[in-house]
């Protein structure tokens, strides 16, 4: 949740232009840079900034397909093809595309969630032609060479075997597993090393062609670029790339649970690694604004609430922390701690307990200062760089709408105390939740 207050705010107007549809966002301040979304004649979306901070341009092409898209035994195709996408096309050969952008001092980059892949390349402004159709020709050509196509199923492996073996990421995928039991969301983003053993060259371009159209992508170009340039560039790049009907969406999350959920692992550890997780607010629900603001007052930072009164007051746990993920189909309010095996049976009511104070009594004004001090610090800082601009503006109109995040600060500073306990009345509920814990192998007390 930490990106929905990174957008610079813009002014609404329409025109068409070139045949494509060119919708200004609404503005919070009009003296601010204004981000244009353009509309392809084949479904493409295109968001567009220019941004004079540094001579460089952020290119990003977002796909809403992630490990929410995938079955069982497809399990981290998207991840899979994110590793492969840049490997080559009929014209440009394995190792051509990472050449031709580093050749121009660029730099390319990707990230695969429950929700999208996501691809970056950043260049020099001159040079944002060759991003363009470096990316253009990657989206709709990725050739899937035999042989690169079995190095990177190698790469994925030992990323898997890495990640089962960081205790901190288990945590966050085996609390995901139980807490969306039976849906996608509890798929790991990886997958499975069975799934990517057995993944056939053919299966995977398949899947490919399934997801990886215009009217289901976006791509945003932010930077010391020139609007009009750049929208014929982005036209005549991605002009080929042919619309098809986008795959059913997956089904919605399941209800909250309707007990306590308990789930417990032995892992080769020296302490313990627990996890609380609420089913949260979905975008554009008006809930929103106040979970993100009660995260932070609950498990942001050294002055939280859990970091005072679990470390700094009691020494239960050496780490603890809150977080809000709002995910396309539902949210998920989190809080994640370390702790001794002696003391683990402490944390949870520990923890429980701050919960219902934030259940019971309003937060104080100085709670809540700091909290919009922290938005308002990540808004600027998101909007620092042209790269954090494009990742802003790519995430939002992927997973949630741009208008809302657009309006997301002036939003969130109306929120009152009563609506941050409100809120967690309405989502921190004492019989419903999912305890996670990672134990010492060797047994605790």
């Amino acid at each position: 949740m930490s990106s929905l207050s990174r957008f610079a705010a813009v002014v609404a107007t329409a025109l068409v232009a070139g045949g494509c549809a060119v919708t200004p966002a609404p503005s919070q301040n009009p003296a601010e840079a204004r981000p244009q979304r353009v509309r392809l004649p084949n479904g493409l979306t295109v968001i567009l900034k220019e941004h004079r901070a540094a001579d460089v341009a952020a290119v990003q092409l977002w796909v809403r397909v992630g490990a929410r898209d995938e079955t069982d035994a497809g399990s981290g195709l998207s991840h899979f093809i994110e590793h492969l996408l840049f490997k080559g096309t009929p014209t440009r050969g394995p190792g051509m595309i990472d050449r031709t952008i580093s050749g121009v001092g660029g730099e390319i980059n990707a990230a695969t969630s429950q929700d999208f892949t996501y691809y970056r390349v950043v260049v020099p402004a001159r040079h944002v032609g060759t991003a363009l159709d470096v990316v253009a020709d990657a989206a709709a050509n990725a050739a899937f060479d035999p042989a690169e196509t079995e190095r990177e199923r190698l790469v994925v492996l030992e990323e898997i075997r890495r990640a089962h073996d960081n205790p901190g990421g288990y945590l966050w995928r085996f609390l995901a597993r139980h807490h969306f039991a039976g849906h996608p969301y509890g798929r790991p983003v990886l997958g499975a090393p069975e799934s990517i053993r057995a993944a056939r060259r053919e299966q995977i371009v398949e899947y490919y062609r399934r997801h990886y159209v215009p009217n289901n992508a976006t791509v945003v170009v932010v930077g010391n670029v020139a609007f009009d340039r750049v929208l014929t560039q982005v036209g005549k790049g991605f002009a080929g790339w042919e619309p098809r009907p986008i795959p059913a969406a997956v089904p919605p999350a399941p209800p909250d649970p309707a007990a306590i959920r308990r789930a417990e692992e032995p892992r080769p550890l020296q302490q313990v690694y627990l996890g609380v997780a609420w089913r949260g607010p979905v975008v554009p629900e008006t809930h929103v604004y106040a979970v993100d603001l009660l995260t932070s007052i609950l498990g942001r930072g050294r002055a939280s609430r859990l970091n005072q009164a679990l470390k700094e007051e009691r020494g239960l746990v050496s780490s603890v922390g809150a977080s809000f993920s709002a995910q396309r189909e539902a949210g998920v309010i989190t809080v994640t701690a370390r702790t001794t095996p002696a003391r683990r049976h402490e944390v949870e009511p520990a923890l429980l307990a701050e919960v219902e104070r934030l259940r019971t009594t309003l937060v104080s004004e100085a709670e809540l200062a700091r909290a919009l001090t922290a938005v308002e610090a990540g808004y600027a800082f998101g909007q620092e760089t042209a790269e954090g601009l494009a990742h802003a503006y790519g995430l939002a109109e992927t997973v949630w709408t741009l208008e809302f995040e657009l309006g997301y600060l002036e939003a969130v500073r109306r929120v009152t105390r009563e609506e941050i306990r409100e809120a967690a009345r309405r989502y921190l509920t004492p019989d419903r939740y999912t305890a996670a814990a990672l134990l010492p192998r060797d047994g605790t007390p």
